[in-house]
């Protein structure tokens, strides 16, 4: 076990290489760069734009040297300072800007995922084994809302019902009078009345993917013999449950961590604009509407890392609760 955790570990170093590489070309894409389009800016609106300025900004942010030399300064200065760079647009570093957001961003996404996890597996065994019921339909409906509804569309509706039939404006992460107070338990109880709603909207679609996923999987076991087996020899139904059929059919969900974190952290962009959260998604946009390639390529690269990961703890995760994976990777070893 521990050389498959060492060759997968090994195995990371070119997968964050390649990442690193596709996420500095999709910033490059779009043509031009931040600062042609801040000069193009303040041309229109009649500035007189010093162009020995513009070419001191230049060659200090490298942007007159090639695309490799670019990425090589860098990549560089991650590897060796943990330095993602300067911000054109807001006029600071980027490790100060994401810093400051990051933390929300993974705190609601963390959130998110216990939610997802903690109610759509017991759901999805609860339907499987409770198949064609009235609880089967009612959840397989929900499902297919959850799937089919934006997220930004379900944060509108909720805002607007929590604001009319409740008097509360859940916007943002806190009110207006407490966001600049320091913390104290006032401000975490507000926190609790505003983060409960992107928490909410982040979950659904996740679990209704996985509930169907728990689902289907599920109903693949019970028809199997071993699980007839068990109950012939009287054993109690919740321990035929979780000792057989559940522990193969939760391999799937356990495969779906890599993605779903990701997806829990960067798929929610949308929603954070419509609530105004002070998360990275917001901020992402921004930079990527302004091209501000530093900040974008920073969060590309954390979202590239996250997935590579998450791939790992999936991979593990399976090889500790599936007693076969464990042992077919030993022997590979």
């Amino acid at each position: 076990m521990l050389s498959y955790i060492l060759m997968r570990l090994l195995r990371m170093i070119p997968q964050l290489f390649l990442i690193s590489i596709l996420a500095f070309i999709i910033i490059q894409l779009p043509p031009g760069d931040f600062l042609t389009e801040e000069v193009n800016r303040l041309q229109a609106s009649g500035v007189t734009v010093d162009k020995a300025q513009v070419e001191l900004l230049t060659r200090m942010y490298g942007l007159d040297q090639p695309a490799y030399v670019q990425y090589y300064r860098w990549i560089s200065r991650i590897v060796t300072h943990l330095d993602f760079g300067y911000s054109f647009m807001w006029r600071q570093p980027v490790n100060d800007i994401l810093l400051g957001r990051m933390g929300w961003t993974f705190f609601i996404a963390f959130l998110s995922f216990v939610v997802c996890w903690g109610f759509a597996i017991p759901v999805g065994i609860f339907v499987a084994v409770r198949q064609y019921s009235v609880a089967d339909y009612f959840f397989t409906f929900l499902g297919f809302i959850g799937l089919a509804v934006p997220g930004f569309l379900l944060a509108l509706v909720l805002m607007y019902i929590s604001f009319t039939w409740f008097g509360v404006q859940v916007g943002g992460l806190f009110s207006p009078e407490m966001e600049v107070l320091p913390w104290s338990t006032a401000k975490f109880f507000d926190m609790l009345s505003h983060i409960w709603l992107p928490v909410i909207i982040l979950a659904i679609g996740g679990t209704a993917n996985l509930i169907r996923t728990m689902r289907a999987t599920m109903l693949d076991e019970l028809r199997k013999q071993y699980v007839t087996v068990a109950r012939a020899k009287g054993l109690p139904e919740l321990k035929v449950l979780l000792e057989y059929p559940v522990r193969i059919a939760i391999n799937p969900i356990i495969s779906t961590f890599g993605w779903l974190l990701v997806w829990f952290f960067s798929g929610g962009t949308v929603v954070e604009i419509v609530l105004n959260l002070q998360t990275a998604g917001p901020v992402l946009w921004k930079a990527l509407m302004q091209q501000d390639m530093f900040v974008a390529g920073a969060y590309i690269l954390i979202i590239g890392a996250l997935t590579a990961i998450g791939s790992l703890v999936s991979d593990l995760l399976l090889a500790v609760v599936d007693p076969r994976i464990r042992f077919g990777k030993m022997e590979a070893a």
